[in-house]
């Protein structure tokens, strides 16, 4: 994979420290490329995909079973798939807004719940990078945002 991700992780070989990497299922270029070059550096990382429920409003994202999957997409790179709802989507959204004043979108909100639902079961001490792929300044007129 060209581009800064892996010139600015080999810096200071961080992909050794990661267990979990968890991104966003769109045009799966993220996954695809920074995930497959994680894995390489560190095979025992845990790459998990997020992906909508079959009818959703989660722009940006797409599901696999549903939507056509971008030429790229490899699905064996991931270690597992998880489905956010819309529900679930738009209330970590608000809540990155509300309690941490991170303005993100509905897709960055899928990701968190992603998150959040593998530290669960993830064993203590583990560490995360969870990729926030969307601002939330095009939803301030919609219903992510309605106050």
């Amino acid at each position: 994979m060209a581009g800064c991700f892996p010139s600015v992780n080999c810096q200071n070989r961080g992909y050794q420290l990661l267990d979990y990497f968890v991104v966003g299922l769109g045009t799966t270029g993220t996954v695809m490329g920074a995930g497959q070059y994680l894995k390489e550096k560190n095979p025992g990382l845990k790459i998990i995909g997020v992906e909508p429920t079959r009818e959703h409003r989660q722009q940006g994202l797409r599901n696999m079973s549903k939507s056509r999957k971008p030429d790229i997409f490899d699905p064996t790179i991931l270690d597992q798939r998880l489905v956010a709802t819309d529900e679930d989507a738009f209330r970590m959204a608000k809540d990155l807004c509300r309690r941490e004043g991170i303005l993100a979108g509905i897709s960055s909100g899928s990701a968190l719940w992603a998150a959040l639902e593998v530290g669960r079961t993830a064993p203590a001490g583990s560490r995360m990078v969870v990729i926030f792929p969307d601002r939330g300044e095009k939803y301030l007129s919609t219903e992510l945002f309605p106050e």
